[in-house]
């Protein structure tokens, strides 16, 4: 038997496979491929202040080895989540964390407070890294003053575990990531999507609605592997990987570079049920290779 337990700040999770939000949910909808309560925690879609729309369509595309979109947050806001959605994911037997976005620091304030007060949620994923929105999101995330403030607001309202998801569109990652760790994080997740754009060489136009939108899947994830590793060994707090994982292989790979816990995104739509093959591969790794617990390989890259 091996321990797949781990730490994130003072949230012990089961295991250190999470899914990505908005790549997931509300975790409901997957609960006919999987058992969802099997998962370290489910991360779900984008939750700000008012209701939004998102972006007009088109605003997904494949591309080589990932896809791009611009969905733009569209949700019916914390009010909505708080009365309709949060009554049925309390009851799922994992830790539920809410990704909270803002178009100011006061939305994220507002937002972070409400969350705050349900019982059942025991942290939040501040999003100041989304590329998709016109306001806010990734302009909080490319640096380090105004990512600091956003993040010392939010830690003035909000008392428990608080991680903070960086935006790989920056020149050094790891500035942004001691900048939010001196405001409050207790936790970074990375990597967002990194900023691209499809265009319709027929039509001579970009295909989509927003010209830009953001990358995911197995093509970014060198760029993630390597912010991590980067990441993990600039900051004191837990680092979560994301960026490509479409396997325990993958996942692994994070782990060693240093994240404490990895999240699963754009796999989700290929096979819904990819997080609990992760889980029971990560098992296997651990027992093949003679390691007792997760946390044992958790930074234990050899780059002598």
């Amino acid at each position: 038997m091996v321990s797949l337990s781990t730490k994130i700040g003072s949230l012990e999770l089961k295991n250190p496979v999470m899914t990505a939000s908005g790549t997931f949910g509300y975790g409901t909808e997957y609960s006919d491929f999987m058992d969802i309560s099997r998962l370290g925690a489910i991360i779900v879609k984008g939750t700000t202040l008012n209701p939004r729309q998102g972006n007009p369509y088109p605003r997904m595309v494949e591309t080589p080895s990932g896809m791009l979109n611009a969905v733009g947050l569209q949700n019916k806001g914390v009010d909505h989540f708080v009365d309709h959605i949060y009554p049925e994911v309390r009851k799922i037997r994992t830790s539920i964390i809410v990704n909270v976005s803002g178009s100011c620091i006061d939305d994220y304030v507002q937002t972070a407070s409400i969350i705050n007060t349900l019982d059942d949620i025991p942290a939040i994923e501040l999003n100041i890294s989304c590329p998709n929105v016109k306001q806010g999101g990734m302009a909080f995330g490319v640096n380090p003053d105004s990512a600091a403030q956003v993040v010392g607001a939010v830690r003035k309202v909000y008392d428990k575990t608080l991680i903070v998801k960086l935006s790989p569109n920056v020149t050094d990652i790891t500035e942004i990531a001691r900048a939010v760790e001196g405001a409050g994080a207790d936790s970074i997740s990375l990597i967002n999507t990194l900023l691209g754009m499809a265009i319709d060489a027929g039509k001579r136009k970009p295909i989509l609605s927003t010209i830009t939108g953001g990358l995911s899947g197995p093509a970014v994830k060198p760029i993630a592997l390597r912010m991590v590793w980067q990441t993990a060994k600039a900051v004191k707090i837990p680092v979560i990987g994301l960026g490509g994982i479409c396997s325990a292989t993958d996942a692994i790979e994070f782990l060693l570079a240093g994240a404490s816990a990895v999240q699963i995104g754009t796999a989700n739509f290929i096979d819904p049920s990819i997080s609990g093959k992760v889980i029971d591969g990560i098992g296997e790794y651990l027992a093949c290779h003679g390691f007792s617990s997760v946390r044992d390989i958790i930074g234990i890259l050899d780059t002598d």
